[in-house]
């Protein structure tokens, strides 16, 4: 049975944990310094190990066949080196860091160490991707000249999460193309299957500024006489989750662990997530463009904005001899010779966390456990070094974005 440590007990930790014991693996210890998600993910699976900090767990001798580091994005770094050097394989959440250098010294660790490594870009694992490489690589659409995909992340996800949590400052946190989107342009690039030759980007902070806020609204929605025309009203946007089957767990044990509305209310009162989007305590931007041309020529775009239903990405891949048209659950085949569209349903019920981004999340520690296992670095294909090249372009992107210009790639 392959044995598991998790670095950061939060909502992602939890989730990959109980993904690994339903599959067989054994969680064995946690770290955490907030003793409630630690100690709920340590009863609920009988830890022998207990630990405030990463770093007393990784000062043992090894405890676990892996390690899952699941800690805010900024902390993905120093654990991974260290447990690396410790000789544990490693799955780290995405994105698996915030800065170059950090990524750079990461891939160094694993390849010095010889670990398993693993990067969670969990949208490579679902039924869904896999159609789509299948039906590419079957040459079905002839060559890619074109991939158009959007990222709608949904006007009170963003709110949740980039305006209101741990993800709206660059500072603490990343860019939200990063924080984000670094799951799309990973998949675009998987599917693509080639290097990035160059990079452009535009984005803004359109809407969650202080010059945008309503006349007369409170600095909380408890308190605001116009939060009924807001659409980013806390009150309604949380308690209209509490009865829902997917999103009263996430995202409301984010608020609270135990997501009554007295609960909520509390916090709603006392929290960030109560507050006002248009205070201005946010800076990473709520939509931007992004445009790849890859090694071969071809190109693509990609598209994330707030300003949407949080619904499955959508994608249209242009091909030499047809094209495909996507939503992450039902994909459209037309060939040019034919004429003939072919529809396939690949059963997929959502992509958000809160339904397990569509079977990715399954999918992924599948693969890193299948890659433990037996010791074969091929069976997960996002491992850090893969990763690290995904972040390449994605700060690229950034850099382009920021200095209004076209930021070229090296080529090996």
């Amino acid at each position: 049975m392959t044995t598991i440590a998790v670095i950061g007990a939060g909502q992602r930790g939890r989730a990959y944990a109980d993904i690994a014991r339903g599959l067989g693996a054994r969680v064995v210890a946690v770290a955490d310094p907030d003793p409630v998600a630690r100690d709920g993910l340590a009863a609920g699976h009988g830890c022998d190990h207990i630990f405030t900090d990463w770093r007393d767990l990784l000062a043992e001798e090894r405890l676990a066949d892996a390690v899952f580091i699941c800690t805010q994005d900024q902390d993905h770094v120093e654990p991974t080196i260290v447990a690396a050097e410790r000789g544990y394989h490693i799955l780290v959440e995405k994105p698996m860091a915030t800065d170059e250098a950090g990524a750079l010294k990461m891939a160094e660790a694993v390849k010095k160490a010889g670990v398993i490594s693993g990067v969670c870009h969990v949208l490579r694992y679902t039924a869904y991707t896999q159609k789509v490489k299948e039906l590419i690589d079957a040459g079905a659409i002839g060559t890619i000249a074109t991939i158009q995909h959007l990222e709608p992340v949904g006007w009170w996800h963003f709110a949740h999460s980039f305006v209101r949590g741990n993800w709206r400052s660059e500072r603490a946190s990343s860019p939200m193309l990063v924080a984000k989107a670094v799951h799309d342009v990973d998949w675009v690039m998987y599917v693509m299957g080639e290097p990035v030759r160059q990079v452009s980007s535009f984005g803004t902070l359109l809407e969650f500024r202080p010059d945008k806020r309503p006349e007369k609204a409170a600095s909380r929605c408890l308190d605001c006489p116009v939060r009924f025309t807001c659409p980013y009203d806390a009150v309604r946007i949380y308690r209209n989750f509490l009865d829902d089957p997917v999103y009263s767990s996430w995202p409301l044990t984010v608020l609270s662990p135990d997501p009554t509305w007295e609960n909520l209310e509390e916090a709603l009162r006392s929290g960030p997530y109560g507050e006002c989007v248009y205070l201005g305590y946010n800076d990473v931007v709520d939509h931007q463009v992004v445009s790849l041309e890859f090694a071969s020529g071809s190109n693509a775009s990609l598209v994330v904005t707030a300003f949407t239903e949080m619904a499955n990405r959508k994608t249209r891949i242009f091909g030499t001899r047809g094209w495909l048209e996507g939503d992450g659950t039902r994909l459209t085949q037309y060939d040019f010779v034919s004429g003939i569209s072919h529809t396939y349903d690949t059963g997929i019920q959502g992509s958000s966390a809160a339904s397990g981004h569509g079977g990715g999340d399954t999918g992924l520690v599948k693969a890193f456990l299948d890659a433990v296992v037996h010791h074969d670095q091929s069976l997960i294909t996002s491992d850090i070094p893969a990763s690290l090249i995904t972040l390449q372009a994605t700060w690229a992107a950034e850099e382009s974005r920021r200095l209004d210009c076209v930021c070229r790639l090296p080529q090996e």
